[in-house]
């Protein structure tokens, strides 16, 4: 992941672009800050040199009143625009149904107008959503999601991450700080005792499919730091379309919620893992299904001894899971 600086102008996310290019950095290895005095070499619009890209006309107008929007997420948006023109469709923006066109035109509607471009309400994350499609095909349309306003304030959308022929699926509530970061479930704190927990269990992630309830980060500043917020019943609701998509795609055999707000979202609100943790109950998503606390409360814990307890805890409800499936 590269972190570009750039001065908050049209001109100055022009130069940063064109280097990229030129690299051949995609838009999911980059993240933008807006900074001072940065420097990159110049995009040019007009073929001069042999090397120059070449984009439409059209792009760079829209990319310049787009600039001028306060969405933090418009120069993420813009370069995936332009990665698109560039490497996979010319005439990307005269499809009007495309969700990364329909969130480029967003930055230039004022926020709360109507727009023909945009999710109508109570719709979430459903028209982004590719029929039938493969893990691959759905995580390159859930890059370009906007069925919630997650969206706005998140560096990325963190899709799952994991075997497309598991047996497990493991759902989480929605990225960490540094899940945004990655693009990547599981990889801060809680992926680390998640990890832990499952060798200790007999499990090899990279035999399983891992993922979460929402799939944008929801946070709050405080100082310089940015703070998890809890995601609502609307915002699990909008992006349940990709978690039903996602078990369609690998058919696990077993599906383990991790915490209350993947157990609520699958199994219903009125739920308890307090109650239930551990336990196998009937659900039409997979043969086998379970819930158990999210490994995040593991570090909450008062004390080592409290911490040690949890972890064992956690640990034997995995087992469970990985016993049911052996031969």
């Amino acid at each position: 992941m590269q972190t570009i600086e750039i001065e908050p102008t049209f001109e100055s996310w022009q130069e940063a672009a064109r280097a990229l290019l030129r690299e051949g950095v995609p838009p999911v290895q980059v993240r933008w800050r807006e900074g001072r005095e940065a420097h990159q070499p110049s995009l040019r619009a007009e073929p001069a040199p042999s090397d120059a890209v070449r984009v439409p006309r059209q792009f760079l107008e829209l990319a310049r009143q787009a600039s001028a929007a306060s969405d933090p997420a418009r120069w993420q948006i813009l370069y995936d625009t332009l990665w698109r023109l560039v490497h996979e469709n010319r005439d990307l923006l005269k499809d009007a149904r495309d969700p990364g066109v329909r969130r480029l035109q967003a930055l230039l509607t004022p926020k709360g107008a109507p727009t023909e471009t945009s999710a109508a309400p109570g719709e979430g994350a459903a028209p982004f959503v590719p029929v039938n499609a493969g893990l691959g095909e759905l995580k390159a349309a859930a890059a370009h999601c906007q069925g919630c306003d997650l969206y706005h304030h998140a560096t990325q959308t963190v899709f799952g991450r994991g075997s497309a022929e598991a047996r497990i699926v493991f759902i989480g509530e929605q990225p960490g700080d540094q899940e945004d970061l990655q693009g990547a479930p599981f990889v801060g704190p809680a992926g680390e005792v998640f990890e832990r927990a499952l060798a200790d269990a007999g499990l090899a992630r990279e035999k399983l499919y891992v993922t979460n309830a929402v799939k944008h980060f929801k946070w709050e500043p405080r100082g310089k730091r940015r703070i998890h917020q809890k995601p609502n019943a609307a915002e699990i609701a909008a992006c349940r379309p990709w978690l039903d998509a996602e078990i369609q795609a690998v058919k696990p055999r077993a599906i383990v919620c991790l915490g209350a707000t993947a157990a609520q979202a699958l199994l219903g609100r009125q739920f308890k893992v307090s109650v239930h943790r551990g336990e196998f109950v009937p659900s039409p998503l997979a043969p086998l299904v379970l819930a158990t606390v999210h490994p995040s409360s593991i570090l909450r814990a008062p004390d080592d001894d409290a911490r040690r307890d949890e972890m064992r805890r956690f640990t034997d409800d995995l087992r469970v899971v990985a016993d049911a499936l052996k031969p």
